[in-house]
């Protein structure tokens, strides 16, 4: 039994050898920081954009570093510190209003289908930092989060 916990600690080691030497970076800091200022770091789906959810939206508030965009219409409520308001069907005679195609954009409605449509047109316009707030300010309202009146 010696004998096998000696290999299986060496079997490690090695691997964590291996692992370092591959230049991968161990850190303790969160991914998500780095790599999209404040936004987690998740898999986009297949119309190129990422699904967030109210819990993640809200963590990443506080240090925002995003452009958040209203996408109802019409336009009655919707999440603090919002930017931008452009209603869904205007989205793309209104790119001009928006930050750079690589810029963080989170986009949300009330329940959430437009703004997965404005998510996907994004994304199609070449946009690669797309966010769309699954379920919408309905969702977060749920939550308990608070909403701003229009």
């Amino acid at each position: 039994m010696k004998v096998r916990t000696k290999g299986l600690a060496g079997l490690l080691t090695l691997l964590v050898l291996v692992l370092s030497a591959c230049g991968e970076a161990v850190s303790s800091a969160p991914a998500a920081a780095s790599a999209t200022q404040g936004l987690p770091v998740l898999s986009k789906n297949a119309f190129g954009f990422v699904d967030l959810s109210v819990e993640q939206l809200a963590k990443s508030m506080g240090g925002k570093n995003f452009t958040l965009v209203n996408v109802h219409v019409p336009n009655r409520e919707g999440l603090p510190n919002t930017d931008l308001s452009i209603p869904f069907d205007q989205i793309t005679r209104n790119l001009d209003k928006l930050p750079s195609k690589d810029a963080p954009i989170v986009v949300y409605c009330r329940s959430g289908g437009m703004s997965t449509q404005v998510a996907a047109a994004l994304a199609s316009a070449g946009y690669t930092k797309i966010y769309n707030l699954r379920g919408g300010f309905n969702a977060w309202k749920s939550a308990g989060h608070h909403l701003l009146k229009g």
